[in-house]
């Protein structure tokens, strides 16, 4: 392990470019949840209206429902590079279309072939649609602040929304505050993953009584997320929820990884309905 004392690295800013995406379904209209019963997954993807940072996970009887638009890049190309770099508290703007001029932030992201969940008024998001454009000003990947200890990896954060969580630097690691601990053995769809372009599931259900939103700090036990995303014994793993529950196997609420590093040095801190995550307004969103 390296003990050198932490390096403060100074962000890269990049400007993206993504397309509000379309829900697309393939040759049946129906998944299969885990009891063999066939559903329609509205609002996996696409524009979500009704949803918003602060809102039970739970709360919607959609799939992988997020809070706003996931945008997406036709040439498959850019679309990695898209989902890689932008980072949650990114800003996004709106460049076509009805609402053109609104701005947003970038929420989180999404697996599969790679979506940026971003988040807008409620009144500018119902007047978009699919196939606008929306730049994104991707910083915060590599970003490094000086107080971090050089075990632990940030990844996926605006570095100007870092000081707005409920992160606390010690001199013996960090301690976040979370709305829950998950054990490993709740890591869903994501695993062997790449972290900074990836969500991990966690295969929970409004059953299990953790009561989540959107929005909402979690950590997960005994995964490592550096690079792809695997089990690890005694390593804590940190995420934000960008999305909501899915009736499908092996699915569930996904959080976009902020942290990763040895348990010894990355301390959780439960706070259970007493935590509060990323919100609207640390994003300057109404």
């Amino acid at each position: 392990m390296n003990d050198q004392p932490a390096v403060s690295l100074a962000p890269v800013a990049v400007n993206l470019l993504g397309h509000v995406e379309h829900p697309a379904f393939g040759d049946s209209p129906y998944r299969i949840d885990a009891d063999g019963a066939p559903f329609v997954p509205v609002g996996d993807g696409g524009l979500v209206l009704g949803v918003r940072l602060g809102d039970s996970v739970f709360g919607t009887s959609g799939d992988h429902v997020a809070p706003g638009a996931c945008l997406v890049h036709p040439d498959d190309a850019a679309r990695h590079a898209l989902v890689l770099y932008a980072c949650i508290g990114n800003r996004a703007e709106v460049r076509t279309g009805a609402a053109a001029g609104a701005v947003g932030a970038v929420l989180g992201k999404r697996g599969e072939i790679g979506r940026v969940i971003t988040g807008f008024d409620a009144h500018d998001l119902a007047a978009m649609r699919p196939g606008d454009q929306v730049s994104v000003r991707g910083i915060g990947q590599g970003a490094r602040p000086g107080w971090l200890p050089a075990e632990v990896t940030l990844m996926n954060l605006d570095p100007d929304l870092l000081p707005q969580l409920p992160v606390t630097a010690g001199s013996d690691g960090v301690e976040v505050s979370v709305a829950a601990v998950i054990p490993a053995k709740k890591a869903g769809n994501g695993l062997g993953r790449p972290a900074p372009a990836w969500c991990l599931d966690l295969q929970l259900a409004a059953a299990d009584g953790i009561g989540l939103r959107f929005g909402d700090l979690v950590a997960i036990g005994d995964i490592d997320a550096r690079y792809n995303m695997g089990y690890r014994r005694d390593w804590m793993t940190i995420g934000v929820l960008g999305h909501g529950a899915s009736p499908l196997p092996g699915h569930g609420p996904g959080m976009t990884v902020i942290a990763t590093g040895p348990a010894r040095s990355l301390r959780p801190r439960d706070d259970g309905a007493g935590h509060t995550g990323l919100t609207a307004s640390m994003l300057m969103l109404p």
